[in-house]
């Protein structure tokens, strides 16, 4: 067995919670009411993704590569 390791982005959410997307994952999202819940709730997701994948014969996406920035711009609102 391989080890993936993936992305997660956490949004805190106004009504409480975080969301979480897996950005190299498209389409996988779920949620968590705390930080510690909302990971968990990604690595199921991201086992329960990739599970689909390989019954359906597609390929497993990796973040191999993937250079990751945070740009700041101004903004005027």
């Amino acid at each position: 067995m391989k080890l993936l390791s993936y992305r997660i982005l956490l949004r805190k959410e106004p009504e409480g919670g975080y969301t979480v997307i897996v950005p190299s994952l498209p389409g996988c999202v779920t949620y968590g009411d705390t930080i510690e819940e909302a990971i968990e709730m990604a690595k199921e997701a991201i086992e329960l993704y990739i599970e689909s994948l390989k019954e359906h014969g597609e390929e497993i996406p990796t973040e191999e590569g993937t250079l990751e920035y945070s740009i700041a711009v101004e903004a005027y609102a």
